[in-house]
């Protein structure tokens, strides 16, 4: 993943730690104040919360523990890689496609981010400018050409 996607996750944990789950603990105890808790939908609901938090928050640390961070600025973008910006068009239908690869925690398709995962990311690694790509989509197959790789700086969405 990239730096910004690795801050933006240790951001969400730090919240879920520090605000959150803080908050929930509160939550309970007002709850469990209020008497009955077989009948409390109040306390369920919190106590229903509060395992999605802890359950949040250990996905996130082993997330963040195994992630391999890389800085796509560095590295040389001839050919389709990690951070690569890639512009491709459709063969049959002239219509312009423009992704940059990113991990799978950061992708977010609709805003032009996909995983180097992705059939679409998979297809275009290693393809250099004037490359044709076959690629599987749900319509089925089409045949793409690499009209453009290169890196351009990037932020992604919140």
């Amino acid at each position: 993943m990239t730096e910004y996607g690795y801050q933006k996750l240790r951001a969400e944990l730090k919240d879920l730690q520090e605000v959150q789950r803080p908050h929930i603990v509160k939550e309970i105890d007002i709850a469990r104040s209020h008497g009955d808790l077989k009948e409390n939908a109040e306390y369920h609901a919190a106590k229903e919360q509060q395992a999605f938090i802890e359950s949040r928050i250990a996905e996130l640390s082993k997330m963040l523990a195994n992630a391999q961070v890389i800085d796509p600025s560095i590295l040389e973008h001839k050919k389709v890689s990690f951070g690569s910006y890639v512009r491709i068009v459709d063969l049959e239908t002239d219509k312009e496609f423009a992704y940059t690869l990113v991990g799978t925690i950061e992708s977010d398709p609709q805003n032009g981010f996909i995983s180097v995962f992705s059939p679409v990311g998979r297809a275009l690694i290693g393809k250099e400018v004037g490359d044709e790509v076959t690629i599987m989509l749900p319509k089925g197959e089409s045949e793409f050409e690499v009209l453009e790789v290169c890196y351009k700086p990037f932020s992604l969405q919140d």
